[in-house]
């Protein structure tokens, strides 16, 4: 009988344990796409080395204020919409997807030369509506100015 007994205690012990491991292993909540938001929101360190800045979001704009007949071929022709699923994959530190590739409109002169200089490794292209600093041979985007014009 104290066999059956301590059958008991030992399977009631492991279920309670089973049911409270969960409370003891949340942790901070970094879960898929989570930690994106929490880094520094400092200005200038804001997207690393080739972010942009809230400068240059002030240079691309006053550029489209004077040049807004002036748009590259694929922009004026869509009137600069993407379709939802392709504007959804437009995010910092994602992957420029080969749909995204081939809408890439080189950015204007006028405009690179009055933004910091990237490394050769990396490119500044209009997608839809958006300004995109990526790494042109691995693909990963990283900033995107949204709704610039």
């Amino acid at each position: 009988m104290s066999l059956r007994l301590f059958r008991y205690v030992f399977l009631g012990l492991t279920a309670s344990a089973l049911a409270a491991a969960p409370c003891y292993s949340q942790g901070k909540g970094h879960g898929k796409g989570h930690e994106k938001h929490d880094k520094d929101e400092g200005d200038n360190g804001k997207h690393g080395k080739y972010g942009f800045r809230s400068h240059d979001r002030e240079v691309v704009t006053a550029y489209f204020a004077n040049h807004s007949s002036n748009l590259p071929p694929g922009l004026a022709k869509r009137g600069g919409n993407l379709p939802p699923g392709l504007e959804k994959q437009l995010e910092r530190n994602g992957t420029l997807p080969p749909g995204l590739q081939k809408r890439l409109q080189p950015c204007p002169v006028e405009i690179e030369r009055q933004l910091v200089p990237l490394a050769p490794d990396y490119r500044r292209g209009f997608i839809g509506v958006h300004l995109v600093v990526f790494n042109r041979n691995t693909g990963i985007i990283v900033d995107v100015l949204h709704d610039v014009y």
